[in-house]
Order: structure tokens, then sequence, then C-alpha cells
């Protein structure tokens, strides 16, 4: 009768066994002991590659540099899914090039009106007046809508006797300059005395800062970068999982916490993840908070100042709403006095006249504008090249 009983027991024991590994076998998202505190989790994405083929970039929980004695991970191989492949986004490099007709159709009313003012045949004060409106209108700004004005004022013989083409090159030429074309636009992302590159994503909730870090992610997947993102956004459930669904899509690992949990540690957890598997880039999305709101401007501070204990933070972009003009202007000062700015993403200007506030921006403030978003797509976010824009705003000739 004993023998009866042990043999039952083992059976039990195996079932149960059975059932865990089939359950273990289809989890995505593995909680660290260590981590257990504060609610950070590691998530894999789902078509990941096989263990003894790391992705390019970087996605794979071996790739991370997980060491063997970490406590016990109840992680299955790594196995793709039935029909799912991950995406292969392009490079960066000439990405405003190829999204300028975009743009252009999107500000043609700044470029034609121009031209239009610009062709007469003797150039009145209101035909002056008629330029400036149309600058400011396109929230150029005041100070950079002078300069412009002046520089074509010096021209004016020039533009009397100009064909359309010339206008047109001569408008662009002029537009670039007050752009900035010797402003450092290079994004700090790259690896640094061993360190990743750690980018911190700042801005206002609604400015599309979310998604501009999933944008980010897979242009530097596109350009055979590695890199983790960190759902520091942990206010709000739904933020964490956007950008998880992003990282998945190109096979970047993402660290997320618990709704509601301490965004600084997620930060950390993010970073020091990147740091163990040796990857080139940590993009941290922050929390999205109102400007106005001094405390919550103090615990960005804070979320810099802790992630710095692992790595020092390379770059802080603001993703800022183009659409909203002169109060974009204000929430990137406020923003600046929090953490040091080092560039600024303008996003939603496709559909648009107000590009000019690429100017604005970079004039009042002395930040430059590295990044810009010109459509919903997933691959619509550029680097910001002065001479392409400008030729985006005025229009094909």
């Amino acid at each position: 009768m004993e023998f009866v009983l042990i043999a039952i027991a083992i059976l039990v024991v195996a079932l149960i066994l059975g059932i865990s590994l089939l359950v273990g076998k289809g989890r995505r998202t593995a909680r660290l002991d260590d981590d257990a505190t504060v609610g950070t989790t590691l998530t894999r994405p789902r078509p990941a590659p096989p263990a003894e083929e790391p992705s390019a970039a970087g996605a794979t929980a071996s790739g991370l540099g997980l060491p063997p004695e970490a406590p016990s991970v109840d992680l299955p191989p790594a196995e793709a899914e039935p029909g799912l492949v991950f995406e292969t986004p392009p490079p960066s490099a000439g990405r405003l090039i190829r999204l300028r007709s975009r743009l252009a159709r999107s500000q043609s009313s700044l470029g034609r009106g121009l031209l239009t003012v610009l062709a007469r045949e003797k150039l009145t004060e209101d035909d002056w007046e008629e330029i400036e409106e149309t600058l400011l209108a396109a929230d150029v700004g005041v100070g950079a809508t002078t300069q412009i004005v002046e520089r074509l004022r010096t021209q004016s013989m020039v533009l009397a006797t100009a064909s359309g083409a010339d206008l047109r090159e001569l408008l662009v030429r002029e537009l670039t300059a007050v752009l900035g074309p010797d402003l450092d636009r290079r994004l700090g992302t790259d690896r640094h005395d061993g360190l990743p590159g750690v980018v911190l994503v700042v801005g206002v909730n609604g400015a599309g800062k979310t998604t501009t870090v999933g944008k980010i992610a897979r242009s530097l997947v596109g350009d055979g970068r590695s890199v983790v993102l960190g759902a520091a956004d942990t206010f709000r459930a739904a933020a964490a999982d956007q950008l998880e669904t992003w990282g998945e899509r190109v096979g970047v690992l993402t660290v997320r916490g618990r709704e509601g949990g301490d965004p600084a540690s997620v930060a950390f957890e993010s970073v020091r993840t990147g740091i163990e598997g040796e990857v080139d880039t940590v993009v941290v999305d922050t929390a999205g908070r109102l400007h106005t709101k001094s405390g919550l401007m103090d615990e960005l501070g804070k979320v810099k100042r802790v992630v710095e204990k692992l790595a020092p933070v390379t770059e802080v972009l603001l993703v800022l709403d183009a659409t909203t003009g002169q109060n974009g202007v204000v929430q990137a000062r406020v923003f600046t006095e929090a953490v040091t700015v080092s560039g600024v993403v303008l996003t939603k200007l496709d559909g648009t006249a107000k590009g000019g506030i690429v100017v604005r921006v970079q004039n009042e403030l002395g930040i430059p504008v590295k990044l810009v978003g010109l459509g919903e797509g997933p691959d619509d976010l550029a680097p910001f090249e002065p001479r392409a824009f400008a030729e985006g705003l005025v229009g094909e000739a």
C-alpha cells in the first residue's frame, strides 16, 4: 500500500511540473527577483530569434548578458512565433529628404505666399508687410522674421530681375540661414567608456512623447544599433503597453514597472540592463507632466540623478507639439530649468503651415531641433536637416 501511495505522489508531482513548464513556455514577461521590491519587469519581444543567433538589435535575453548565477527566471527558449517576424526599419540617413514632398504639401501656403509676393515686379511697403505677416503666421517669430525681411530687402534689386527658380533658391537660402545650419544636431546615442548612451525623453502629455520614443528606437535599430527601452511613465499603464509594442516590432527589450511605481527605479533598472547587455543605447520614456507643476518637474530631476549613478545621461530630448506655438516655447523653458535639455523633437509638423516654429524654438531657447515628426507612420521621424527643411517649406519650383 505504501508503494502505491508513493507512486501516486510521484505522478502528482510530475503532473504539476509538466503544467508549470507549459505555462512558462508561453510567458513573455519575467519578473526579476532583485527588482520585486520596485516592481520592475523585463519584457522579452515575442518574435525573438533563436538564442544561439543573437539579433543585430541585441534583443535576446542572452544578448543582455544576464549572469547565469542570477536568481532563477522561468524564461523558455526563444522561439519565433508562427507568422511573426521582426520589422527592418530603414536607416535614418536621408529620411528628411525622402519626406520632403510631404512637408512641402503641408507647408505649401507659406512657400506659395512668399514666392507670389517676391515675384512682383516692384515691391512696395505693403508687399513687405505681407511678407512679414506670412512669416509670422507660420510661427517663425518676430526676431527671425525681421532678419529674413531685412536680408531680402538688401537684395530687392536682384528680386526684380530674378526668375521663378532663382527666387525660390534665394528664399531657400535665406530660410536655411535662420534655421541654424551650423548647430550641432548629433544625437548622443553612442557607447562611451564602456557604457551605453542614455537618452531621456521628456515632455508634456499629448505631445507624442511615447510614440516618439518608439520611433527613435526604430531609427536606431535601422542604423544597426542595439537598444533597450525604459517605460518609466508608470502613471499611465497604456504608455508602457504602447512602448512594449513598439519594442516587440523591431526586437527590442522593454523594461517596465508596476502602474504607479517609482519612475526613477524603472529608469535605473533600464540603464542597468543596458550596461549588463553591453547595448549601444538606452532610451527612457519619462512620465508626461504639466510644466506648471513644480513637484512633477522635481521628480524629473530625480530620475536624471538616479540614472547618473550608473551612467551619464548623454542626451535629453524635449518633445514639443509643433501646433502649440508660443505655448510650446514656454513649456521648453520650464523643462530646461528642471533638466539640461540638449535637443528638441518637434512632432505633428504634418498637415500644418506652422513650420516656422523650428526657427522660433531655436532662436528663443538656443537649443537645436534634432528630430522632426512629419506623419503618423512608424518611420516618419527624421533627423532635422536645415536645407532639406527649407526646401520643404518653400515647396517645389
